[in-house]
């Protein structure tokens, strides 16, 4: 599997779609914004012009792109183009590395068996940093032959792949994640201005409970940020807002009250309201000081 057309050149797609470059893949990308897509195309992509374009010919499609209504339009098509399902090859495989909605990745798994291709939903874990890193978690679903034949491309994007189960468990899977981020983010966001407000070096106090049960990648990896006060995105304030809702609903249309969850969703609506949905996540801390009176949203 050499030929790989990549869809989806954001902060997490950009370095990802490299990686493979640096491996040896032939690669065709889209993106919407053709500019974020500039330094791939620098190294040697191939640019295609619609979704549809960049599926053709291809062994593995991956997608990673910003929302459900997103990877509904990159698979099934627009008024202007046909989408990525109806150009691809058959035997194609797709992977869809996107967070979304578990039942859209079944409709996708569906329509690709119809084809006479395989999908695979595989959401990670790792932030920016992972996908710089190659040390992504990849939760894959879907059929299991379709995840072995990808898993030697995976590989070189992320250091455990896991098949959780069939079609869209992979999507459930990082729900499960992205609910237990709920609570660890805003942990780490109290113990922060915890720190601040006592009046403690906060990198030393992050450093020392950082090693012991209190660690987690979010305190080694933003706890210094919203310190800092530095917002850069590696992960969406509005990605997040998406997952945790989608997380939210899942539970709801099971009648399970997930409370951490709504209330940190409840956190983040209130600072995209305020015009912070393309901050980093770690601008959580930015709530907090609003409380205290010491930020002006409206600057």
């Amino acid at each position: 599997m050499k030929k790989i057309g990549w869809i989806g050149t954001g902060v997490m797609g950009a370095p990802m779609a490299g990686r493979l470059m640096d491996a040896g893949y032939t690669l065709t990308v889209y993106n919407r914004t053709q500019a974020k897509a500039e330094a791939l195309i620098q190294k040697g992509a191939r640019w295609a012009d619609s979704p549809s374009v960049c599926a053709v010919g291809q062994d593995v499609v991956f997608t990673m792109v910003g929302f459900p209504k997103d990877v509904e339009e990159v698979y099934f098509g627009t008024d202007d183009d046909a989408g990525a399902i109806a150009a691809a090859d058959e035997g194609t495989i797709f992977v869809d590395m996107t967070t979304t909605r578990p039942s859209l990745s079944v409709k996708i798994a569906e329509a690709a068996g119809k084809r006479g291709c395989a999908a695979v939903d595989a959401p990670v874990s790792g932030g920016d940093v992972g996908a710089q890193n190659g040390t992504l978690s990849i939760m894959a679903g879907g059929d299991a032959d379709a995840v072995e034949a990808v898993r030697p491309v995976l590989a070189h994007l992320g250091t455990q792949i896991l098949l959780e189960g069939g079609p869209g468990t992979g999507q459930h899977t990082k729900m499960a994640n992205q609910i237990a981020l709920a609570g660890t983010v805003t942990g780490v966001c109290e113990a922060v201005k915890y720190g601040q407000t006592v009046g403690l070096d906060v990198d030393k106090m992050l450093k020392s409970i950082g090693g012991g049960a209190a660690g987690s990648w979010q305190m080694t990896n933003l706890g210094p940020k919203m310190a800092a006060g530095d917002f850069a995105p590696g992960f969406f304030v509005k990605h997040l807002i998406k997952d945790l809702s989608i997380a939210s609903d899942e539970a709801e249309d099971r009648e399970l009250h997930l409370e951490v969850l709504n209330t940190v969703l409840s956190m983040y609506k209130d600072l995209r309201r305020q015009g912070m949905g393309e901050l980093g996540t770690q601008a959580i801390i930015a709530y907090y000081d609003a409380k205290g009176g010491k930020v002006d949203f409206d600057e």
